[in-house]
């Protein structure tokens, strides 16, 4: 069995004991107001299942964004509850919260990536939350993490890229290193913020699916903000559709129709073009 193989069978093994947390994400009344009495998130409540893929779509400024960064508090909710893993993210500080953002890998729309470093090192970031911080500080990074970090490389066609800069990659091999490093932290839930919104068609695809196969072969669930409506409805099982700061549609991509959509955008002329 190979490393990342290995890595996975424990980590499957140890979240089949843990039946009392599940992975699913309860979010009740969040609330998030950037300026007093202007609510960017509305009270939302929603619980998203702890497997597979959800997407969730709407216009720019409906809160999308801030929903996911709420999630593992890059942004702090002004009010309500966010439960993950028998825990209210929202509640949590100092080294609690630390703790439980490595259980979330976060793919980003601009990739951030540490550019004057390798390929490899950016992958090895990953796994900076477990280790101490003489070790960090001097790159020691585990023979295991190493041989993962290069079969993951391997599986995704870097393999010969891996001592190069990441700031010599195209966009799609710099958003498969994102992909790849919130892999490394062998994370129980993956947020992906508008992962493909500065990609070409095609590679938009391909970027979508490697999202889906990496995170189903270890099973974690993703949640992925997304603009692209045919993508969400090809990739995930569930799409959640918000405006104005409110969620407006759940349900599966079969059941999302054109009044869903208007709903979601407004008007129809966009739909009709």
């Amino acid at each position: 069995m190979t490393i990342a193989g290995a890595l996975v069978r424990s980590t499957v093994d140890s979240r089949a004991q843990a039946d009392a947390s599940p992975r699913e994400v309860v979010i009740k009344n969040l609330r998030k107001e950037y300026r007093a009495g202007q609510p960017v998130l509305r009270d939302v409540s929603v619980t998203i299942a702890g497997k597979g893929m959800t997407a969730i779509i709407g216009p720019s400024g409906t809160g999308k964004s801030t929903l996911i960064r709420c999630i593992n508090r890059l942004v702090d909710p002004t009010s309500g509850q966010i439960l993950f893993m028998g825990r209210d993210l929202a509640t949590l500080k100092g080294a609690d919260l630390r703790a439980a953002r490595r259980m979330i890998g976060m793919v980003f729309q601009e990739y951030n990536l540490v550019e004057r470093l390798s390929v490899i090192e950016n992958l090895l970031c990953g796994r900076l939350g477990y280790m101490r911080w003489w070790k960090v500080f001097l790159r020691r990074f585990s023979e295991a993490d190493v041989a993962c970090a290069f079969e993951l490389l391997d599986a995704v066609g870097l393999g010969d890229m891996a001592t190069r800069r990441a700031d010599a990659r195209s966009g799609g091999q710099r958003q498969r290193v994102g992909i790849c490093r919130a892999i490394m932290q062998n994370p129980d839930l993956i947020l992906a913020d508008e992962p493909t919104s500065s990609l070409d068609p095609k590679t938009s695809v391909e970027i979508m699916e490697l999202l889906e196969t990496l995170a189903a072969e270890r099973g974690i669930p993703v949640v992925v903000n997304i603009h692209n409506v045919e993508l969400a409805k090809r990739f995930a099982e569930r799409v959640i559709g918000m405006s104005k700061g409110a969620i407006v549609f759940d349900g599966p991509p079969s059941a999302l129709e054109d009044r869903h959509l208007i709903e979601i955008y407004g008007g129809k002329d966009w739909l009709e073009a």
